[in-house]
């Protein structure tokens, strides 16, 4: 199965790292990681804050995925200038990786993709990691100070 996650993924945290993991797991034919343009990370916000540019978290998802990548997988980053654009266009793909936020965006994804006559992709659900606090990880709540990239609360 060729796999696909995106996003943002910046900074990078331990839910970001259970996407990666779910998407290397399942991904025996390859995996493609679909990262925002610095143009799409910024429209995609639903609160501004700080991003680092796309040099950047290509660099620190590259870095992530050679530390956790126990299967060897093929792994391919591409640039993701619309919101499905790659999910909804790509006929190599079988599957997509969404956490409980985004698994409802696969059925539109899905209908673009008939509309393309394209199959269905298959959804795999990571799940959300919390933070010490119980509430979930999130690379806004990092930029805030509220949590580090673990999920320890910070004073």
């Amino acid at each position: 199965m060729r796999v696909v996650v995106a996003g943002t993924f910046g900074p990078i945290h331990d839910g970001h790292r259970t996407l990666f993991e779910h998407a290397l797991r399942f991904g025996e034919d390859g995996v493609v990681v679909a990262l925002t343009s610095d143009d799409l990370a910024v429209e995609t916000r639903h609160e501004p804050r700080p991003i680092p540019t796309f040099a950047e978290r290509v660099q620190a998802v590259t870095d992530e995925i050679d530390a956790i990548d126990d299967w060897d997988r093929d792994v391919e980053i591409r640039e993701l200038t619309s919101e499905h654009g790659i999910a909804a266009e790509d006929p190599a793909i079988d599957a997509l990786v969404v956490s409980p936020e985004t698994a409802p965006e696969l059925e539109e994804i899905n209908a673009r993709r008939r509309e393309r006559g394209l199959e269905p992709l298959s959804g795999i659900v990571a799940p959300y990691v919390l933070a010490d606090d119980g509430e979930r990880i999130s690379s806004t709540r990092i930029v805030n100070g509220e949590i580090d990239e673990h999920g320890t609360v910070r004073e």
